[in-house]
């Protein structure tokens, strides 16, 4: 059903449905974390993804979308999002995002996560701590009744939080998260860090994709002439995490997440409640 502020909220059995394809996502990610490695080229993990979600009775989100050719996006180093699998070849040290879709049904979960391959800049790790940090704070600042972009000003607080000096990560703003549900992308935009607009009040049956991209330099980015890869400016590497959460009038339900998000949201003090 859609609200007057055009955002289409979610019934029980949408939602559980919605789980249906979040669990897809998160399975497959799980599988190309413990895949990913040096010598694999990204076309490689876009091969096991594909295989994986439709063995699972899923079909890819991104493949055709808006002419994407890939089931993943695969993006490496100074490449913030949006990288078309290929032949690259992973390498000693690459930090490696993937973002993953699928749908079920006619619903869609959408999530991603990053990696460091070993051995492991400490800063990398550092900045991949950061940015899913500062998702999960983003994702328990939801709740009913509150404003929709609190969502980004305790993404904003919480990188500043884990931030050496004031100026270690730049916050990507060209790019944000999202509704989703019969669409991969729906109404509303969820920014990833402070704006003055609160934004709407949240009401149960919402359902977003939280998505902070961070920066080990400058926010500014750039599309090479593919027209998807987005790359940093300044050259610094980056990291992307992602996950699908549901809103209802008891608390959360991380639907990418493979326990629901219950250990994060949990520690952070957000109410954990799982529709099934």
């Amino acid at each position: 059903m859609l609200g007057r502020d055009r955002i289409q909220y979610k019934s029980r059995d949408q939602v559980l449905a919605m789980r249906r394809a979040g669990l897809v996502v998160g399975e497959t990610l799980q599988l190309l974390r413990e895949t990913v490695r040096r010598g694999l080229t990204t076309g490689d993990l876009d091969a096991v993804a594909e295989k994986h979600i439709r063995s699972a009775g899923a079909t890819p989100s991104f493949m055709g979308y808006h002419g994407f050719p890939a089931t993943l996006c695969v993006s490496v180093n100074e490449e913030v999002v949006h990288g078309i699998p290929g032949e690259r070849v992973l390498r000693d040290g690459d930090v490696v995002s993937i973002d993953c879709g699928a749908i079920v049904d006619g619903w869609h979960g959408d999530a991603a996560v990053t990696v460091v391959l070993p051995p492991a800049d400490p800063a990398d790790v550092e900045l991949l701590r950061a940015t899913e940090e500062s998702m999960w704070h983003g994702i328990a600042a939801l709740g009913v009744g509150r404003r929709l972009h609190e969502v980004g000003a305790a993404v904003e607080d919480q990188v500043a939080r884990s931030s050496p000096r004031s100026d270690a990560y730049g916050i990507v703003e060209e790019y944000v998260g999202h509704g989703i549900g019969t669409e991969m992308h729906q109404d509303p935009q969820v920014p990833n860090y402070r704006v003055r607009d609160r934004g709407v009040r949240v009401r149960g049956g919402l359902v977003i994709a939280v998505e902070p991209m961070l920066t080990r330099g400058g926010a500014d980015t750039q599309v090479l002439d593919d027209d998807w890869t987005v790359v940093t400016s300044d050259g610094s590497r980056a990291a992307h995490f992602e996950h699908t959460v549901a809103v209802s009038d008891e608390g959360l339900w991380v639907l990418t997440a493979l326990d629901g998000g219950r250990e994060r949201l949990t520690a952070l003090g957000a109410a954990f409640a799982p529709l099934d």
